[in-house]
């Protein structure tokens, strides 16, 4: 990824988490990376506390990635 396209990625992640200020990915602020042509929001040391959302864009990781973090949480309210 070239130095424009990580600027242009901080800047959407900072948009996204303007818009969203007390989401899940604002708070504790996964991992984001790019793997194929979809991106990876991950919060976690191994497979059994990882939590993660992936998703074409990165507003649509991001969003999964507060899906899956509030599932983890609350899960009879997020089913």
């Amino acid at each position: 990824m070239s130095k424009i396209e990580q600027w242009v990625a901080i800047q959407r992640i900072d948009i996204y988490w303007e818009a969203h200020p007390r989401s899940p990915s604002a708070v504790r602020q996964p991992h984001l990376f790019k793997r194929g042509n979809r991106w990876v929001a991950r919060l976690g040391a191994n497979d059994s506390d990882e939590i993660t959302g992936t998703g074409r864009t990165i507003e649509a990781a991001l969003h999964a990635f507060d899906t899956a973090y509030l599932r983890r949480l609350h899960p009879s309210v997020c089913a």
